[in-house]
């Protein structure tokens, strides 16, 4: 079941930093790529991929090269820059703090999943 949209705006642009610290992806790997690793949780079209990779592109934490494919067609591939390096470690501890927090008042009980 995908989350709450307000929940998605932290959430989505994390977890695209995190799956470009493997390696850089163009923008349809990413839509799949994120709604495979968390089961669908973080589901999200390429309508509202797009303008967040522009947003982060714009902010310096990833940046984009154009390049023609073996089929010929042109994909924009993006990777991780070393200011998103820094910002993804910064925000990893930030949702660990909350996952602890939420775990603290009991609104994740691991013994649920």
């Amino acid at each position: 079941m995908p989350i709450e949209r307000e929940l998605m705006r932290g959430a989505g642009p994390v977890a695209v930093l995190q799956l470009l610290e493997y390696g850089e992806m163009y923008g349809y790997q990413l839509v799949e790529a994120v709604s495979r690793k968390t089961d669908g949780v973080l589901a999200m079209g390429q309508s509202t991929l797009y303008p967040l990779l522009y947003n982060l592109e714009a902010k310096g934490l990833i940046s984009g090269t154009w390049r023609t494919s073996e089929a010929g067609r042109k994909r924009k591939y993006y990777a991780l820059t070393t200011k998103g390096a820094g910002y993804l470690g910064e925000r990893r501890k930030d949702w660990r703090e909350l996952i602890g927090a939420m775990e603290g008042l009991g609104l994740m009980d691991p013994k649920e999943g």
